[in-house]
């Protein structure tokens, strides 16, 4: 039955962060810390700093050469730079990075030079990006007197016979050709633009006739800080390697292009403002079929409009290759979806895009930021003939380890594995995002699903703990940003509470997992844990249960309730202060767990209130004591999650909340393909309105806490319930998309916070979970009857576990004992190795 049973270890070590052999880790370097401006701001009153100012954003280019008699078999360096570097040598990509992080954790990367470096002199050319102001995945450090204004720059490379060091020996060049439009909406991905004509074409190689300027040694000002300039140093601090990594991709080229005839230019000065309005202009003409090399004659003010398609949704560095004028415009728009004519979509679609202006010679566009999109709209303006040679997406994603894998006998689950597992991959960069194409920012809750996907189908689960680690930025309050690492966890403003709880709930997720192995961190993570769930102390009731509770309690984007006293974050509360309990016991923290446990069992005690013996579940909340109406799928499921629900209820509860004929859609700021003004005007003055039949209907999760519904119905052995709801994903894979959208019906077409069918599929159907803290032991209980057959590879810490069932039995190859589930509900144990059970 199975392809292959031969137990394979994981293909990438999860246990430690890539390391060059040969780079140091000692956290002192004798690197200096460069920029390309003298620092002008001294110490302020009492040398405690200046006020807030920044550099605005740049991108430049630093120059050094060194000589090599022979190249050794490596040359280690270690990189990083306040905001993003990209580092050639000899004119060829060596790397890049670094991944967002808190500045006072800033991340550094590990190289090895030699695969690029050659015998005599060698020229090493780092191209650094400061941003300025803080943007979705970026944040701008804390500065003092110097570091943390603007650009800099540290490396540091062992030669051999030499340290290669940054110092005031190397040169910088701020050619600005580059510049940022102005962000606009919510996406907060800069919008880029390259001005070519001022840029040497061989700046990657050194430019040796450019004007090259003395680098600075830049400082730390501050009292105490001695003038210090190599790591560690505030505003950084101690430099962290890097603990995932690195990203990478194909190259993608479109299956369709098409352009329009020449049309008059739009009068807007943002390039994808300029594209927008044009494409919002009535009766432009219909683009026709083409393909490249392609010829465009645009003429004096008059302009071009390429479409392309890449066929689904890409993600990672837009290529554009083209021989043009001099001064030659082409402006860029990203778009998930094709435009409707005349429509203005603020809300949904992305404000993404470029612009480039040929030098006109040597012309390509490389993108320096990672944009996802299906479709790319080009307005093109020229005086002379423009012939674009080649398009194309270098994808920078995250690259999924090993050889797990899910097939069954039904070719819709097939499909649901795949595009779950793409989905991920889209939206696994340098953390975990929502989206490829509008925001690409590190939401708290979001990214449990993703960590969960990452844990049931990939060999390395560095990503799953680096999300953890990550979003470990509480608040002086101990709540966590909704958001981290950018302009909001910068802000500090509202934020989504229970997005803690999802990331307590991934912390959980590494103590089953990760066990006594991962105690270390558990240990780092659990103070976090700890204040997040001692936040919603102030606001329980005398029953134990929580009542009006302030900022963004989102739950998901369906019509759920959460005013007055919720049962929804009571029970989402209530499931951390359990698991809580269970990392604190294998800390040996039985205080901590005591505590835990007795805020739980108050909580069971007064949850009876949400209790509706007549439609057998839970409602949503009560007013002034009194229950509401409303009775959402989320409701009745948190109340298993969590525990808080009697185990003789759970059967009522799944017949009453995955009952298609009672399931409707709603939510309070969407629908009908896109946001909803109207509904997100209402929402903001607190008007919810109920279009449903509140007593007898309920209202389906959204794709996101989707998660939660399916955790209940397998707890309670309701599978054949859960593979019929994950049959609803197959709505979004159409047209060409791969991929699962942000919500049913509206939102982006690549989220990753919808993928849980990956995950489901490997946890509930082939059935494979750790039987204890740790993964020493597995759990299979296979869903016999639910598939005809179903096989795959599930990952443990000790290797992939294969497994197979079909109606004449169920073959395991494990690495690690585990105890199986027999179609009768018996239980059977059995050791590491080949195990087949036939079925008489």
């Amino acid at each position: 039955m199975i392809d292959n049973l031969a137990a394979q270890p994981p293909g990438t070590d999860h246990r430690s962060p890539a390391h060059i052999p040969g780079v140091p880790r000692n956290t002192a370097w004798r690197a200096h810390w460069i920029g390309p401006h003298t620092p002008d701001h001294g110490p302020g009153p009492a040398g405690f700093g200046p006020p807030d100012t920044r550099g605005p954003f740049g991108r430049y280019l630093f120059r050094t050469t060194f000589t090599l008699d022979a190249v050794p078999e490596v040359i280690p360096a270690r990189i990083t730079a306040d905001s993003r570097y990209v580092v050639h040598l000899n004119g060829r990509e060596a790397g890049r990075g670094p991944v967002r992080s808190q500045p006072r954790r800033l991340a550094y990367d590990t190289l090895d030079l030699a695969p690029l470096a050659r015998a005599g002199e060698n020229t090493l050319v780092v191209l650094v990006t400061y941003y300025g102001k803080a943007n979705s995945f970026w944040q701008p450090a804390a500065a003092n007197g110097a570091l943390g204004r603007d650009a800099v720059l540290v490396l540091e490379a062992d030669l051999g016979d030499r340290l290669l060091v940054t110092d005031d020996t190397w040169r910088v060049l701020a050619p600005g050709a580059w510049h940022s439009a102005e962000a606009e909406g919510m996406d907060g991905i800069p919008v880029e633009c390259l001005d070519a004509r001022l840029l040497p074409s061989d700046w990657k190689s050194g430019a040796p006739g450019a004007d090259w300027q003395k680098a600075r040694i830049v400082p730390a000002l501050h009292l105490g800080s001695l003038a210090r300039s190599t790591p560690p140093a505030d505003p950084y601090g101690p430099l962290r390697p890097r603990p995932i990594g690195p990203l990478g991709g194909d190259t993608v080229t479109p299956v369709r292009i098409a352009v329009s005839p020449p049309a008059a230019v739009p009068d807007d000065p943002h390039p994808v403002g300029h594209v927008r309005t044009y494409l919002s202009t009535p009766d432009l003409p219909d683009p026709v079929a083409t393909s490249l090399p392609l010829t465009l004659t645009p003429g004096t003010g008059r302009a071009h409009h390429v479409v392309v398609d890449m066929g689904r949704i890409v993600c990672g560095f837009v290529r554009l290759d083209l021989t043009a004028p001099s001064g030659t415009q082409v402006d860029l728009m990203y778009r998930e979806t094709p435009p409707a004519p005349g429509a203005n979509d603020p809300f949904s679609a992305p404000n993404t895009g470029a612009r480039y202006i040929a030098r006109g010679h040597d012309d390509s566009f490389e993108a320096c930021e990672v944009n996802g999109f299906r479709y790319l709209h080009a307005l093109v303006t020229s005086d002379g003939p423009v012939h674009i040679d080649a398009i194309a997406v270098r994808e920078h994603l995250y690259p999924r380890a090993g050889a797990a894998y899910f097939r069954s006998s039904d070719p819709e689950l097939d499909a649901l594995y795949t595009a779950g597992v793409r989905t991920v991959a889209l939206t696994s960069h340098d953390a975990f995002v929502d989206c490829p194409t509008r925001e690409q920012r590190a939401w708290v809750g979001d990214a449990v699903v993703h960590q969960m996907v990452q844990l049931a189908t990939s060999t390395d689960w560095r990503p799953a703990w680096h999300y953890l680690d990550l979003a470990n930025s509480p608040r002086p309050d101990g709540i966590l940003p909704m958001s981290v690492v950018g302009e909001i966890e910068q802000g500090g403003g509202t934020t989504i509470p229970d997005w803690s709880l999802h990331w307590l709930h991934g912390v959980h997720n590494l103590y089953r997992h990760g066990g006594e192995h991962e105690r270390d961190r558990l240990a780092e993570l659990a103070p976090t844990a700890r204040r997040i769930l001692a936040w919603y102390l102030p606001f329980r009731t005398n029953d134990g249960v929580l009542s009006d509770l302030p900022e963004w309690n989102l739950v998901d984007w369906s019509s759920v309730f959460t005013t007055g006293t919720s049962s929804i974050v009571t029970a989402l509360w209530a499931r951390g202060l359990r698991e809580y309990a269970e990392i604190s016991t294998l800390l040996r923290n039985d205080g901590e767990a005591s505590w835990a446990r007795r805020h739980w069992e108050r909580a069971r005690k007064g949850y009876e209130m949400f209790w509706d013996e007549r439609r057998g579940t839970y409602v949503d909340h009560l007013l002034s004591g009194v229950q509401q109406p409303p009775a959402s799928q989320i409701a009745g499921a948190a109340a298993i999650a969590s525990g808080l629900a009697p185990a003789a209820r759970h059967h009522r509860i799944i017949d009453r909340i995955m009952d298609p004929g009672r399931l409707v859609t709603r939510s309070w700021i969407g629908g009908e393909g896109g946001y909803d003004a109207e509904k997100i005007h209402d929402e903001m003055r607190g008007v919810r309105r109920i279009d449903w039949d509140s007593e007898e209907q309920v209202v389906r999760a959204q794709p996101f806490l989707s998660y939660l519904v399916h955790d209940a119905a397998a707890l309670t052995g309701r599978v054949p319930e859960l593979v019929g709801a994950l049959r609803r994903w197959s709505r979004f894979l159409h047209d060409g998309y791969d991929t699962f959208g942000e919500c049913w019906g509206w939102g982006t077409p690549a989220h990753g916070w919808s993928s849980t069918p990956a995950r489901d599929l490997m946890t509930y159907v082939l059935g494979v979970t750790p039987a204890e803290p740790g993964f020493g032991r597995a759990r299979v209980a296979p869903a016999y009857g639910v598939v005809e057959r179903a096989e795959g590879a599930v990952p443990t810490r000790d290797g992939l576990l294969h497994m197979a069932f079909d109606s004449s039995g169920v073959e395991v190859d494990s690495p690690v004992p585990l105890t199986l589930l027999l179609p009768g509900g018996q239980e059977r144990s059995y050791g590491t190795g080949h195990t087949r059970v036939p079925f008489i």
